[in-house]
């Protein structure tokens, strides 16, 4: 019979949350503002532009780590295609990856898992993000905003199987201060990208 895990904590995800709110509480103001500031579509193409170099660069190092043996439907997780077809369907062309030294370093799972919590939470946003856009610019046919309404109806869901697997991987107090670093690094550098 397997050794149960004494050191796993339930409730990683909501130390993380707690762990990153002052970072998360900064990057969101800046793409609150960013989305205030919209008055076309072409701004609306650019803040795309900026998740796709920056999330598009991340997936890239989380895939090195995270797939579907530890993380069972990540393909359907992945966010990069649905900003490229949201820009390419608005008129745009897909931009170049953010550059190496702009990501959080991601050298194991733990890291990945704490880089992926930063995307996957955004999706909780993005419903909000996609009315916004919505009302700001007057698209009634719901045409390039595939990756912020993401899951539609199945965010909570989404979410909630994101947590359960990320409660279950940290082993011991060190392994939950890396996801955590991680975490933060991805909303600290996340920033700094919509901030150039």
């Amino acid at each position: 019979m397997a050794r149960k895990n004494k050191n796993i904590n339930p409730m990683l995800a909501d130390k993380i949350k707690e762990a990153t709110l002052q970072y998360h509480q900064q990057t969101e103001k800046v793409l609150v503002g960013k989305l205030k500031s919209m008055r076309s579509k072409r701004d609306y193409i650019d803040l795309l532009t900026l998740f796709y170099g920056y999330f598009g660069g991340l997936e890239k190092h989380i895939e090195r780590y995270i797939n579907a043996s530890n993380l069972a439907d990540y393909e359907n997780r992945r966010k990069t295609s649905a900003i490229a077809d949201d820009i390419l369907t608005l008129g745009g062309a897909i931009p170049a990856l953010t550059a190496e030294d702009q990501l959080p370093e991601i050298d194991n799972y733990l890291k990945a898992f704490g880089a992926l919590y930063v995307i996957e939470g955004s999706t909780l946003g993005g419903q909000i993000i996609s009315k916004m856009v919505q009302q700001h610019l007057h698209i009634a046919d719901g045409k390039g905003l595939s990756f912020f309404n993401s899951y539609g109806g199945q965010t909570e869901q989404m979410w909630s199987s994101f947590k359960e697997t990320l409660n279950g991987i940290a082993m011991t107090p060190q392994d939950e201060e890396m996801i955590i670093e991680a975490a933060n690094q991805t909303f600290i550098n996340f920033k700094g990208w919509l901030d150039k």
